[in-house]
């Protein structure tokens, strides 16, 4: 980080990038480009490229997108303690103390868990110890960035596909836009991680030391299911 400690006052605004897209989405993306004006190039170059992929006046479209990037038969999940740890116990420990954070700073997770990226990002924007500030730009959302980011290469979502038609009858459709649009939110993924990296100094290191990989939980999950439905 820089030398004197300057807390983010943006990542609530971010934090809309990753929220399930309404009527009023793509209004708020414009809010994200403009804030971060001529300040952020790299993350402005990156969320350029994401507005310019965005199907911005069907709405539909864009849930559509939404889900099959971060829900049913994703690519990636936006819940950071899951991308992390997987299903190890200290994702509950995560989760655990994050509670504790967010409560203390009157941060409604709605209902999601405390985990989930756009609720770690408003957290941020509310919390008024350095220390810990710092501990989730470079040991939890900084990392886990990363590692969301990976999912989305073209080889990965492959993988990723191939598992899911193995395991289901049918995948769930797939929105009719080019190809590239369809891994738009990588976009909007680098765009924050270039603004997380640049308020904290962070150093990108691809690939990390992997202590989950969302590939093989999606394996394993489909494992589960199989199982479950053999015995039921």
């Amino acid at each position: 980080m820089n030398n004197t400690v300057r807390l983010p006052i943006h990542y609530s605004l971010l934090a809309n990038l990753f929220d399930y897209p309404d009527a009023a989405y793509a209004e708020r993306v414009m809010q994200v480009r403009q804030h971060l004006g001529t300040e952020y190039p790299l993350a402005t170059e990156d969320l350029d490229q994401f507005i310019e992929l965005l199907p911005q006046d069907e709405l539909l479209t864009i849930q559509e997108l939404f889900t099959r990037s971060f829900d049913v038969q994703a690519i990636a999940t936006l819940d950071i303690g899951y991308v992390l740890f997987g299903d190890d116990y200290k994702r509950g420990e995560m989760l655990a103390n994050l509670n504790r954070e967010h409560l203390a700073a009157n941060n409604d997770c709605g209902t999601e868990l405390a985990d989930h990226l756009p609720n770690l990002l408003r957290l941020m924007d509310r919390l008024q110890d350095d220390d810990l500030l710092q501990d989730l730009a470079y040991a939890v959302v900084g990392p886990a960035l990363l590692e969301m980011i990976g999912e989305f290469s073209a080889g990965r979502v492959q993988k990723k596909n191939e598992a899911n038609a193995k395991h289901y009858k049918t995948l769930i459709d797939t929105p009719p836009v080019e190809k590239n649009v369809f891994v738009l939110y990588k976009y909007a993924l680098r765009a924050l991680y270039e603004v997380l990296k640049q308020d904290f100094s962070l150093i990108q290191s691809i690939p990390l030391a992997r202590s989950s990989d969302f590939l093989e939980s999606v394996n394993r999950e489909n494992k589960i299911e199989e199982n479950a439905k053999a015995f039921g």
